[in-house]
């Protein structure tokens, strides 16, 4: 799926999507054009028939071909424009060194457009740093002065679903007994032993989930991206290539089938406590149980973000800064330096306390 270009009517040059507003703007002479946002609605696609397209008659299954490059260090698959032939990962800042390659994929379906420019990006960054209390000074220095954010579309599946559940456990309920005993004193004396009856149960259990959201790669660390969450999904739009234009993406390295089976993980602990509340008593286990997974619908949807990936003393470092609400997560080098003091400080303050509580 290469990229489309938007030439601009006033001097030919691309016209690049401009976040927080409808409009495509020229980065040289400034020109706007409105952005004529898709009228159709986001719809939910059918997973199990999407699985059976994919497997029995791919030729029929909507895929779109795309141009991209896998990164030799990180192994992160990002999605070239036609013209680009070279670059950096945005995920290491390691150069391309493979050529590109072609693979048919999926179509996003939808995607939420950039809202927070590169400037506030670099705002957020900026604090981010500056409250790491144990960063070195020189990093705070860096992020000052580095204009170096990439604004990056990444690939998610959703999932909704409806699910019943067969278990089986045990209910706990709790009663009290009177006990006799002698205190250190040689007094015999009573108290209340609380103890718990179990009870055999079974039973059944349903759950509705809407727009489970799993990440489609690896790129970045997920404990990150997971991090980044809420995101505004009831303001996703319909694909359209206008919004990719002026930004990189990457497409799933997760396919259809492991993101549904990532879900069924993500929904566990809800149907789990479905489970226990249905249970009741005061106290739950639960032996075992089955669920089916019914009217399985799926989106492949971008999400924004802005990437920093910068080396400090020769090791590469990742911030991703969520472009819908300026959630910033991320890595940092420590400073020894002020850790060593820092605990030298406690010490200090320990030993001062330690004195005058001695006087």
């Amino acid at each position: 799926m290469a990229k489309r270009q938007f030439p601009c009517n006033s001097c030919g040059a691309d016209l690049l999507f401009l976040p927080g507003s409808n409009k495509m703007e020229c980065p040289y002479c400034g020109s706007a054009n409105e952005l004529e946002v898709p009228a159709e609605a986001v719809v939910e696609h059918d997973y199990l028939a999407k699985m059976r397209e994919l497997e029995e008659c791919p030729q029929d299954a909507d895929l779109v071909e795309i141009k991209e490059v896998d990164c030799g260090s990180c192994g992160a698959k990002t999605t070239l424009g036609k013209e680009v032939q070279a670059g950096s990962c945005p995920f290491c800042d390691t150069p391309f060194v493979t050529e590109p390659h072609s693979e048919k994929v999926i179509k996003p379906h939808a995607l939420l457009p950039f809202k927070i420019d590169s400037k506030q990006g670099m705002k957020q960054f900026e604090s981010w740093v500056s409250s790491r209390w144990f960063a070195p000074n020189k990093l705070k220095e860096y992020a000052r002065r580095s204009e170096k954010l990439q604004g990056i579309y990444l690939a998610h599946w959703t999932y909704d679903t409806s699910t019943s559940t067969d278990y089986s456990g045990s209910r706990g309920q709790h009663y009290y007994v009177t006990e006799s005993y002698t205190d250190s004193e040689g007094n015999s004396k009573t108290r209340q032993v609380r103890k718990t009856r179990w009870y055999p149960v079974c039973g059944h259990v349903y759950n509705v989930f809407d727009d489970i959201l799993i990440v489609a790669n690896d790129s970045l660390p997920r404990k990150y991206t997971k991090e980044l969450e809420p995101w505004d999904l009831q303001e996703l739009v319909p694909f359209a290539d206008e919004y990719l234009s002026g930004f990189k993406s990457e497409h799933y390295s997760v396919s259809l089938r492991q993101g549904f089976d990532m879900a069924k993980e993500e929904a566990s602990p809800e149907i789990r406590q479905s489970i226990k509340r249905d249970i009741g008593g005061d106290e739950q286990r639960i032996h075992n149980f089955y669920t089916d997974w019914n009217e399985v619908s799926f989106k492949h949807i971008l999400l924004p973000v802005w990437v920093s990936a910068y080396r400090f003393h020769d090791k590469v470092y990742r911030v991703v800064i969520n472009a819908r609400t300026g959630e910033v997560q991320g890595e940092r080098p420590y400073s020894w330096v002020k850790i060593t003091l820092a605990v030298l400080a406690v010490l200090a303050l320990i030993a001062i306390v330690v004195v005058l509580f001695n006087k």
